[in-house]
């Protein structure tokens, strides 16, 4: 099962259950997909993302939220702070579990050895084996820096 369709079942689900704060997630979820299989349309594509491409914009939103959140708890908004939070659970049902920090030592290890990469100049090379095996699994914001300290 595609991750599209697991999407729209969950979404189905939710309707059922009157789950309405899931409800709203899902549909978020399914907007932003919507948006970028149109920006893909309009790029030469034929208008359907494929599921690395979902993994992506899945990612960003969990970004987006834990931003938000903690905006909203720095000004005192816990209520609206509650409501990413829900939304960045819903969410990450859909990513790929997290490699913890071992694994993704190992896996830029590997892609180190992979991309041949033998100094900070090879880094682009690196990063692009990493989301081309684990987009949606790290946060590739902070395997730069290791990147270079493995390099460097």
């Amino acid at each position: 099962m595609t991750l599209r369709d697991q999407l729209q079942t969950a979404l189905k689900e939710a309707m059922k259950a009157k789950q309405a704060d899931r409800l709203s997630a899902l549909r978020l979820i399914n907007a932003a997909i919507k948006d970028r299989d149109i920006a893909n349309r309009g790029e030469g594509g034929d208008g359907t993302i494929p599921d690395s491409e979902i993994l992506s914009v899945l990612g960003r939103m969990v970004k987006q939220r834990q931003e938000s959140a903690r905006a909203y708890e720095e000004a005192g908004r816990l209520e609206l702070a509650e409501k990413e939070t829900a939304e960045i659970r819903v969410i990450e049902e859909f990513l790929p579990r997290q490699l913890d920090a071992g694994e993704v030592a190992e896996a830029i290890a590997a892609a180190i050895t992979e991309a041949g990469a033998t100094s900070i100049r090879d880094m682009g090379k690196v990063m692009a084996v990493l989301k081309g095996k684990y987009t949606g699994q790290m946060d590739f914001g902070a395997v730069g820096p290791r990147i270079k300290d493995m390099l460097g």
